[in-house]
């Protein structure tokens, strides 16, 4: 059975929207996206790979393997899945940032399905994915149950989901909104919302909630002096990642 259930929050569509142009600009308003994506690609392409046997050596490992790229944006996660051969679907409710991947896509000589819909049209439809990546997108929606409920309804029997949000602590505060929007400036300042936010134990329920198994989870921290981002097996206070599967 489907879900019909709308979990689309108008106000934070309309925040990316405004932002759109600019996603492909390294020193622009998704900065620190740009920054982090080495880390983000790392942590998925070993899950991915682990997941479904395949070596990350060969010329196109995950060719075969059918990709959603929930929350897609730009596409700076659905390019680099293209370029591995998979075959990707990259949507996204803010209708502006369709033809920003779009057009970046072709002038990358990538061919992937960009599409301006929601996860719960697509489950009604009855879309399949054996990979959803489904990255920085569930402290924006207004029923995250419903919305993780649409991603396993889409993923395969055994299939793999990799959802990255952030905790909510006193530390996440400060550094997610305080640090980011409003020292650094790197995000427009109400780009998120504290409250919105989602512990790892949370996280985990919901997943188990929307049938599916959460089988690893990690950090992801940035150095401030080295400029860098690292994944962590302790450290998930800010930002994190978890991994879950589909029972077959």
């Amino acid at each position: 059975m489907t879900s019909t259930v709308n979990t689309i929050d108008p106000a934070e569509v309309d925040k990316f929207q405004a932002m759109a142009a600019e996603w492909w600009d390294p020193n622009g308003k998704f900065k620190p996206l740009h920054m982090l994506n080495p880390c983000r690609l790392d942590y998925i392409t070993q899950q991915i790979a682990a997941e479904y046997d395949r070596d990350l050596k060969a010329p196109l490992p995950f060719q075969g393997l059918r990709i959603l790229d929930i929350g897609c944006g730009g596409g700076l996660l659905s390019e680099p899945m293209a370029r591995l051969g998979a075959t990707v679907v990259g949507a996204d409710a803010a209708e502006r940032n369709i033809p920003v991947a779009q057009i970046h896509a072709e002038q990358s000589g990538l061919t992937i399905d960009y599409r301006c819909t929601t996860a719960e049209a697509m489950a009604e439809a009855g879309e399949t994915f054996d990979v959803i990546l489904n990255m920085e997108v569930v402290e924006h929606v207004a029923d995250p149950l419903g919305y993780l409920t649409a991603c396993q309804q889409m993923l395969k029997p055994g299939g793999l989901m990799i959802c990255s949000t952030l905790n909510r602590n006193p530390k996440s505060y400060f550094v997610a909104i305080i640090g980011a929007e409003h020292i650094m400036r790197w995000l427009p300042k109400g780009t998120h919302e504290w409250d919105k936010f989602i512990t790892p134990d949370e996280l985990y329920e919901l997943l188990g909630n929307a049938g599916l198994t959460p089988v690893d989870r990690k950090g992801f921290v940035f150095n401030p002096l080295a400029w860098t981002w690292r994944i962590s097996d302790k450290d998930l206070s800010v930002n994190y990642v978890t991994s879950s599967l589909k029972p077959a």
